[in-house]
């Protein structure tokens, strides 16, 4: 065997030199004097015991040189740096764990969900340094560099989300944190489609060990709600068969109930009207994963927004427009009348300052004391600015005609609608708020302000010097403002994707599924409710490929669909046993102290 297979630095055995001067002396050693005793009984005591004990009289005259011996060739073989081959994975100091916590790992099987079997391996594989990042709504890196304890708390502390997960964002978190020799072992069923496999190649290109753990099992016959959208009042959700056989689901929200017969892979929908107050869409019977089976639908608990509008000559093109939108109970007032009742909107029109009482624009006052909306209309004919008050956010100087208007300002009340210039106009300027349709001379058309819990809508379109009322875009606006005045978002907003976000301005009390929370942001990893103040939001999963929890082995897939290998072995490497060979030398070094001692030679 060469020697360069067993040590790193052979030139270092040159040190063994140093035993041809110590062996010398110990040739060249004068012999013992003699000398006369006057006694000759204790020098025949001495040949006695030579006689009898010669070979350990032998090995005491040469210990002291066996032991400077073997102090020498273990410091050359210390400088020699031996050492023996081991796998590179015994020499890994870190191991970063990458847990998938998205919802299909929540998925049943033999009692236990694939997420509480990937914690099991987990916490075996924790070294004495580990790190820790877990794919779930949001990859996040949980522990960096910990202890093994630091690391079993931070796994125990782990839940399995119902958002869709991002394991190439993690695997990618993890290549980031991990040191040159680290091992990178991932924990999931691998039913993610984002581009995972690429993460990993990237990981192994750049040296780094990466071990894949596959817990699959369970969700062969899944049924799940995949999609669900939103039309007025109605919800309508989508249901795909991932079973080998035609099953039959009911699926039910409040008292409404329909009967879906599936063939394998068949995408059904139906659709229902949202109860007040909200509900859950409900897939029975269940399945092993339950995740999918039930989608939570937050409403309003009084669906039906009350509009007031005062007036002496009504517009028939605003009513119509207020009319047609299913959530609108229109009341109609014609001044001077007493008012009734509360009101979540109420509206100004047309109006003859004569016959406009205090009452009724104390309806307003009260309305945006209670977190309602205000509207005042544009008129040129005896308009009641004084009366109005406050409740009038432009102030009028004037008219003028065929304006120019300026782009209009990003609001979800002008989003994706054309504002027309009108013929004729009211010339003024804003008082409070912000404008959201002006002309080019910088006069409000369209305005919007925030009063207390409440809001101010200023619509500056005279009804008969615009063609913008026989636009079909006409009652899209007035939906959305009657929306916006009320306080109430529409179905589609009120109801969000687990894995997404609610975000404020400054921090805010929110509830959740599992208790509450005081921030900016909060992120909506669990389905269920959230609730914010007197608003309540609906989060869900409908994810078709989260659905897809069937899982294929790795090593079974194939063509375009075929995963990484599981396990890269890399080169072995060298273990230096330098350490090992100088602490026998100095452990040779303290024997032959205390052989001099106990000779009485130190």
């Amino acid at each position: 065997m060469a020697l360069a297979d067993v040590l790193l630095a052979p030139m270092g055995l040159l040190a063994l030199l140093a035993l041809l001067p110590v062996v010398l002396l110990y040739l060249v050693k004068p012999d013992p004097a003699r000398r006369d005793l006057p006694t000759l009984r204790f020098l025949v005591g001495g040949e006695r015991d030579a006689e009898t004990r010669p070979r350990l009289a032998r090995l005491r005259r040469n210990l002291l040189l066996v032991l400077q011996v073997l102090a020498l060739v273990a410091l050359a073989l210390a400088l020699a740096a031996p050492y023996v081959t081991v796998p590179a994975s015994s020499t890994v100091e870190q191991t970063v764990l990458v847990v998938d916590g998205s919802a299909s790992m929540g998925t049943e099987t033999d009692g236990a969900t694939r997420f509480a079997r990937a914690l099991d391996a987990a916490r075996a594989d924790v070294t004495g340094t580990t790190s820790l990042v877990v794919a779930g709504g949001e990859s996040r890196v949980v522990l960096r560099r910990g202890g093994s304890a630091a690391a079993r708390r931070a796994l125990d502390d782990l839940r399995v989300t119902d958002a869709p997960g991002d394991l190439r964002s993690a695997l990618s978190q993890a290549a980031a944190i991990a040191d040159a020799d680290a091992r990178i072992v991932v924990y999931s069923d691998f039913a993610d489609d984002s581009a995972w496999d690429d993460a990993v190649t990237s990981a192994r290109a750049r040296g780094l060990a990466v071990d894949l753990r596959q817990f699959g099992g369970g969700g062969d016959a899944n049924v799940g709600i995949v999609g669900r959208t939103f039309s007025g009042r109605n919800v309508t959700v989508t249901v795909k068969s991932y079973a080998e056989a035609t099953v039959e689901r009911s699926v039910t929200l409040g008292d409404q109930r329909r009967t879906l017969t599936l063939a394998p892979g068949d995408v059904r929908s139906t659709t229902f009207t949202v109860p007040g107050g909200g509900g859950t869409v409900a897939l029975t019977p269940g399945d092993a994963f339950p995740t999918d089976d039930a989608v939570p639908v937050a409403a309003p608990a009084d669906p039906t927004v009350d509009v007031l509008l005062l007036t002496n000559d009504p517009d028939e093109y605003l009513t119509t427009a207020l009319s047609v939108n299913d959530e609108v109970a229109l009341t109609v007032e014609r001044p001077p009348t007493a008012v009734e009742g509360t009101y979540d909107v109420v509206i100004y029109d047309a109006l003859r300052p004569e016959r406009l009482l205090a009452g009724n624009v104390q309806v307003g006052h009260e309305t945006l004391a209670r977190g309602g909306g205000v509207v005042v209309r544009a008129q040129t004919d005896d308009m009641p600015v004084e009366s109005y008050g406050d409740l009038l956010i432009v102030s009028p100087d004037g008219t003028a005609r065929n304006p120019t208007l300026a782009p209009s300002a990003e609001s979800e009340l002008t989003r994706g609608l054309s504002f027309p210039p009108p013929e004729r106009y009211l010339t003024g300027s804003l008082r409070e708020g912000r404008t959201l349709v002006a002309t080019s001379d910088g006069t409000p058309l369209v305005a919007i302000a925030e009063r207390g819990p409440g809001r101010v809508l200023y619509d500056g379109y005279l009804p008969d010097a615009s063609a913008f009322k026989y636009d079909y875009e006409y009652p899209v606006f007035w939906k959305r403002a009657v929306a916006h005045l009320a306080g109430r978002e529409s179905l589609a907003a009120s109801n969000r994707e687990t894995g997404t976000r609610l975000a404020f301005e400054a921090p805010t009390t929110v509830g959740t599924p599992t208790g509450t929370v005081n921030a900016t942001s909060v992120r909506l990893d669990e389905a269920g409710y959230y609730t914010v103040g007197d608003r309540r939001y609906g989060a869900a999963l409908t994810s078709e490929s989260e659905s897809a929890v069937a899982t294929t082995p790795l090593a079974a897939r194939s063509g375009d669909d075929a995963a990484p290998p599981t396990r890269v072995e890399r080169s072995p490497v060298p273990r230096p046993l330098t350490g090992y060979v100088a602490f026998a030398a100095l452990l040779c070094c303290l024997l032959e102290l205390a052989y001099l001692r106990r000779e009485g030679d130190l």
